[in-house]
């Protein structure tokens, strides 16, 4: 693979990733961030063998494993605690029959405000989610910032420096909502920077 059509494929993946992020508001954006992803990472391995530093794709890769493993962590733990809240409230999702009155059930009990262990217990449920989301995005873009630090010095472009720093920035402030707003500058200015390299 030649370095322009790496530069091109990283610099076309991580626009398709930039549009992605806009996923409630421009339909199947959530599908082009996909495949801006799958192009950005096969531009950064062409990229990572033209500079010969091979840190550049395998720190991007290490990011985009632990964002998978993190989704896939809060996803089961989330499910596993939700159950046993469930069965906590004697709903056996076991038993068929207790699926036809599940929502009733679940709208009762948060309408029902004397039962605060079983409210509760869904609250620590979703909180116990996004705190394995919260450590898994910031593992993960600790190494997309090695990744685009590498890049930044092997290419000479500053931006990707500092895309790295508002990325990993921008996942310490998920809590807030001006982390999402820091991660999708991020990647803009990463975006800016694939196009603005020269072999």
């Amino acid at each position: 693979m030649t370095f322009e059509s790496s530069k091109n494929l990283s610099a076309i993946g991580a626009l398709l990733m930039v549009i992605g992020f806009l996923g409630a508001v421009v339909p199947y954006a959530g599908i082009l961030g996909l495949i801006g992803l799958i192009l950005l990472l096969i531009g950064m391995k062409g990229l990572s063998n033209f500079y010969n530093e091979q840190g550049i794709f395998n720190n991007a890769l290490y990011s985009i494993i632990s964002a998978i493993v993190g989704g896939v962590v809060a996803l089961g733990a989330v499910v596993i605690l939700a159950v046993s809240a469930l069965a906590s409230l004697g709903i056996d999702l076991a038993d068929i029959s207790d699926w036809a009155t599940l929502g009733t059930d679940l709208g009762a009990l948060f309408t029902d405000i004397s039962d605060l262990d079983a409210i509760f217990a869904f609250l620590g449920t979703a909180v116990v989610g996004l705190i394995i989301l919260f450590v898994f995005a910031i593992i993960s873009m600790y190494f997309f910032r090695k990744s685009m630090n590498q890049l930044s010095s092997k290419s000479g472009i500053g931006l990707f420096g500092t895309a790295g720093i508002l990325m990993l920035v921008g996942a310490v402030l998920t809590i807030a909502v001006v982390g999402l707003i820091l991660i999708w500058i991020g990647l803009i200015l990463a975006t800016i920077g694939f196009f603005q390299m020269k072999e």
